[in-house]
């Protein structure tokens, strides 16, 4: 095929590609353009997902008649005007892609008005102009996307579900009323209210209607100041402001690491390694905190160029901006949320650390092995360790309990050697296997509560009760909407009786928004059974760090037997490590 220049037609599409990988980029994209024109109330109305229709409104500066129509030509941007400008982005959109690429995968229709001049009305399909006309309006603009990507039905049957494309929409939404909480957000999907937020200027007035107000009460304020420096003078260009949840506050993914800079809403790798290594010695292995971190840096600092949908920012002095969040976090967890025994962490930056060796770990190879001990002054040490055997995988011997250790092992002698089960793991195995028989038999047992109790969700979690609000109760939750996002809870999974059902609820919630996990309606009942077993199996097993008497642990170990994958959990972690009696001779040198 010779070399050509492709058809204007390709070319935008090919375009709209790049910047649109599902409804919610378009709304993130008008509603950046909302903020770059100094609005200060915006609502975002969809269907059927964002693919029936997309409407932004706001009462921002308005697009002049004159300019409507060049609006939507490739590059042609009010934002920036030359080379040197690239330099020093200080607004949200610069590069002029955005509205000529969602015009070429939709019929688009615009409504604005200026202020001073008439309001004017344009329509163009699938990027080409249908009509163009006077409409009267308030200072603002209404912009509103049809039948997106109706015309590249190959990008089309790759979206998902309508629940989670809806929730990735309140997502996008949520995110910027928490990067602007002096803005008035609102959130309509399908007819519903599902977001307000006051505008009042308080980020805590934000959290509250993004995350509820029981996680609100969690929350502490972080802003970076010449202490968090240890006396030398705090870096000009760099500054971190939010809120940050206290240790008690955790999640179990990431999915509630917010962060902005220059208050654009990014994701970064960097950014998040800083927070969690601030909570250092604070949270269990396999929790993650809830931030929402804003870090100001002169537009000259960073490049905001490097992602084509903006989403990705690179630091000009990574350094500096990774150890200004980690100090300013550190400080306010000390400061506000003192845990006794807590020790101060120096994190050197430099690559992430490698999987901490306090987790019991089963080995295999080499008679000795190497661990990495990381150490406040930045050096690596290693110490010897004999080589513990993992346990079969597919039948586990009879074994006699000798006891516990320190509140979350139990020792066995086995005819293999020295066993020691993590009692958590072990729990979670037991549990895990009669959960999943039950729920397939349509036999889980369920426990009324005495006084129904209110639980609070995040418009994406909203999205997703919704749409698998049968599945729920089948799975033993007894739910019934009370306002709006908050519903009462009336019953729950006999597994989940005295124990921390909300987290397990929240944990289906996220999977389900994600669309990690399809509903049945989408022919995912067996990943549906299979994650409810697994959820209800870690919040319902014993904890590490509780006492057990004899015959509890007894109990244990013949449930554990029975079981049909007794070495792991269903997270896969080992429930046990074995020390066989020849490699116990070679230590003590007896062999």
């Amino acid at each position: 095929m010779p070399i050509k220049i492709l058809e204007p037609q390709v070319v935008a599409r090919i375009a709209a590609g790049e910047i649109i990988e599902r409804p919610a980029s378009v709304v993130k994209e008008l509603v950046e353009n909302s903020l770059d024109a100094a609005a200060t109330q915006i609502s975002v109305e969809v269907n059927g997902g964002g693919v029936g229709l997309i409407r932004v409104t706001d009462n921002g500066l308005g697009i002049p008649a004159a300019e409507l129509e060049l609006a939507f030509e490739r590059y042609a941007t009010s934002k920036i005007g030359g080379l040197d400008d690239l330099e020093s982005i200080s607004s949200l959109g610069f590069r002029g892609e955005a509205l000529p690429s969602i015009a070429a995968v939709s019929h688009i229709e615009v409504v604005t008005c200026a202020g001073s001049q008439a309001g004017n009305f344009l329509s163009l399909r699938e990027g080409v102009r249908d009509e163009l006309r006077s409409q009267g309006r308030a200072k603002g603009t209404t912009i509103t996307v049809k039948n997106l990507l109706r015309n590249v039905p190959a990008r089309l049957k790759f979206l998902k579900s309508v629940p989670t494309e809806n929730s990735h929409i309140a997502n996008v939404v949520s995110q910027y009323a928490l990067a602007r909480p002096e803005v008035k957000f609102s959130l309509i999907t399908d007819g519903r209210p599902t977001l307000r937020t006051p505008g009042s200027g308080r980020l805590l007035d934000s959290i509250i209607e993004v995350y509820g107000a029981e996680t609100a009460r969690e929350m502490l304020d972080i802003d970076s100041s010449e202490s968090i420096w240890q006396g030398s003078p705090a870096p000009p260009q760099v500054r971190v402001t939010g809120m940050v949840g206290s240790p008690a506050l955790n999640r179990s993914n990431r999915d509630y690491l917010s962060f902005f800079v220059n208050r654009r809403w990014i994701n970064s790798k960097l950014l998040a390694w800083a927070v969690e290594e601030a909570y250092h010695g604070l949270l269990m292995q396999g929790r993650h905190p809830v931030a929402v971190i804003n870090i100001s840096v002169p537009p000259g600092e960073v490049d905001v160029n490097i992602h084509p949908t903006k989403t990705e920012v690179k630091f000009q002095n990574e350094r500096l901006v990774f150890s200004a969040v980690q100090k300013a976090v550190r400080r306010a967890l000390v400061a506000q949320a003192p845990v006794p025994g807590i020790e101060e962490v120096s994190a050197a930056y430099g690559a992430p650390p490698l999987p901490h060796p306090g987790a019991v770990t089963p080995f295999s190879g080499q008679a000795r092995q190497t661990f990495w001990m990381p150490r406040e002054t930045g050096r690596q040490e290693t110490i010897s360790s004999p080589t513990l055997q993992p346990t079969p995988s597919s039948s586990l011997p009879a074994l006699r309990l000798l006891g516990q250790l320190a509140g979350s092992y139990i020792v066995a002698e086995g005819p293999e050697g020295l066993y020691l089960i993590d009692q958590h793991a072990a729990h979670e195995r037991i549990l895990f296997e009669r959960i999943r028989t039950q729920i397939a038999r349509h036999k889980l047992e369920v426990q009324g509560l005495l006084e129904p109790a209110t639980f609070e969700v995040t418009p994406r979690q909203d999205e997703s009760l919704k749409a698998c609000y049968r599945e729920l109760a089948e799975s033993g939750f007894s739910i019934e909407p009370f306002g709006e996002r908050s519903y009462l809870v009336r019953a729950v999974p006999l597994p989940l009786n005295k124990k921390d059902w909300a987290a397990a609820l929240r944990e289906l919630l996220e999977a389900m928004s994600e669309g990690l996990v399809p509903s049945k309606a989408e022919g995912g009942d067996t990943d549906w059974r299979e994650k409810v077993a697994i959820s209800f199996a870690c919040h319902g097993a014993i904890k590490a760090g509780q006492t057990l008497a004899d015959s509890e642990m007894r109990e244990m170990l013949r449930q554990l037997e029975e079981t049909s994958t007794p070495n792991s959990c269903p997270h896969g972690r080992p429930t046990m490590i074995r020390l066989s009696l020849s490699q116990m001779e070679k230590e003590f040198h007896r062999a």
